[in-house]
């Protein structure tokens, strides 16, 4: 995992930091919220990635010595600063479960610190929880698509910078079966993948001869790239040529991968030639900017492709680029907080909350969820939070709170889990979401509402200040 310091973060943050110390205020508690605004892709979910990250981050949080002496040079007190050597997170976390299936303007992380603490973690979370959860998002996407098809993230040269590293696990938490990032793989211990490159098949004269190269040095994981020069006059007859005489050793080609041109077409045709052969064993891999979209297509058509490598779509979370999570002030100086805005949907929702999602009799996903305040119970009614005419009852709903502790006074309490089991959660939270919240087009909008006593809070808070101005 990358290497964090406490100065992995936006200048203001110390700025502020600075100022509630030096004005006697740094000990107060505060509770921050994380949530975002609107779901990525039209889609109708997201899928929350990236918490055990942010608490290994958050675990070994501090200011080092080069930390220190470059904020020195910035003109920071030198008071501050050594109340900043000593820094260390000894507040309190409560998340959602990693993998878990999340929306919007409810809280997914609150932390609950001193106000310095609280206020120095905001960009380490916004920038860990945003980025991985809109690439775990666009993988699951891209695994409802695929189906049982193997998908291998390709993305790393195609990343932002250090994000390929966290992409690759985002994405497995997403449903991806492995990754060819090998750094990501040793680190997570996730599955690599990779064939050849195109480079490789022109650097020799003959592209069997590549191709046979490559199967004696790879014969237990050999798949052919035959698109270099013309992929079924050349590539495919040549890779089945390779494959007779791995069989001859007693060896067997896994794949061959198609990289550019009617991936439907090329695919059935290579499936014809491969079967003809007696290599119905072979399996076919494509790529070249697939994403959700291509891989329904191709397998609309029938195409019969068994793996798909997915690249740039993936990492860069096309077309939408960024999750909007916020990080917004709830609680301060011993009383609920709130921003105004003209937009009702943008006034934050004030105080210590929780959040319970709805179950049928049956256990199975409602499609909605109740944010409360913090100890509320016998919850029976949830409104709308921009409607006042719009309400539900709840009397016939099972509830689960989702917002558990997992750092109490600076330590976690829970032991981290692997990046598999957080994909196993993920994939069984997912099925149990119903088929209408997970369909491209049109999906059903999930229910946000909340509690009658949060209702009042925010709605009368609301009016205290609007009478300010």
């Amino acid at each position: 995992m990358f290497d964090y310091t406490a100065t992995y973060t936006d200048q203001y943050q110390i700025t502020m930091s600075q100022v509630y110390f030096q004005k006697g205020l740094g000990d107060e508690t505060a509770i921050f919220d994380y949530f975002f605004r609107k779901l990525p892709f039209d889609n109708g979910y997201a899928v929350f990635a990236g918490l055990e990250d942010l608490l290994e981050a958050i675990e070994n949080l501090h200011f080092d010595e080069k930390d220190l002496e470059f904020l020195e040079k910035e003109g920071i007190d030198q008071e501050f600063l050594d109340y900043l050597e000593d820094f260390r997170f000894t507040g309190n976390i409560y998340a959602s479960r990693e993998g878990d299936v999340m929306f919007p303007n409810r809280p997914v992380v609150s932390v609950e610190a001193s106000i310095i603490e609280a206020q120095l973690l905001e960009t380490l979370v916004l920038n860990t929880l945003n980025y991985q959860s809109l690439i775990a998002t666009k993988a699951s996407r891209m695994r409802l698509s695929a189906g049982d098809r193997q998908l291998v993230d390709f993305g790393l040269r195609r990343a932002p910078g250090l994000g390929g590293y966290s992409a690759s696990r985002a994405a497995v938490i997403g449903g991806f079966d492995a990754t060819s990032n090998v750094r990501s793989g040793r680190d997570y211990n996730m599955p690599i993948s990779g064939t050849m490159a195109h480079s490789f098949v022109q650097r020799y004269d003959e592209e069997i001869e590549s191709f046979r190269d490559f199967a004696d040095i790879r014969p237990h994981d050999c798949v052919l790239l035959v698109d270099t020069y013309d992929t079924l006059k050349s590539g495919v007859p040549n890779a089945i040529a390779v494959a007779k005489e791995m069989e001859e050793r007693g060896d067997k080609l896994k794949g061959i991968r198609l990289d550019s041109g009617d991936l439907a077409w090329l695919a059935k045709e290579s499936r014809r030639m491969l079967d003809e052969a007696g290599l119905e064993y072979v399996k076919i891999a494509a790529s070249n900017q697939i994403d959700e979209h291509v891989i329904k297509s191709l397998l609309d058509q029938n195409a019969p492709i068994d793996l798909f490598g997915v690249g740039t779509s993936l990492v860069t979370g096309r077309p939408d680029s960024a999750l909007d999570g916020v990080y917004k002030l709830s609680y301060a100086n011993d009383e609920p907080r709130l921003k105004l805005s003209e937009t009702v949907s943008k006034i934050n929702l004030p105080g210590k909350k929780q959040v319970y999602r709805l179950f049928n009799e049956d256990g199975s996903f409602y499609g909605g969820e109740v944010v409360a305040l913090d100890g509320e119970s016998d919850i029976d009614m949830m409104y709308h939070s921009t409607d006042p005419k719009k309400f539900r009852h709840l009397s016939e709903f099972q509830k689960e709170p989702l917002l558990k502790k997992v750092v109490e006074d600076g330590e976690r309490l829970t032991e981290p889990r692997s990046v598999q089991e957080i994909a196993e959660f993920s994939r069984k939270q997912l099925s149990r979401l119903p088929v209408e919240f997970k369909r491209f087009e049109n999906p059903h909008i999930y229910k946000i509402g909340l509690s009658a006593k949060l209702k009042d809070q925010r709605d009368s808070l609301v009016e205290h200040h609007k009478s300010k101005v």
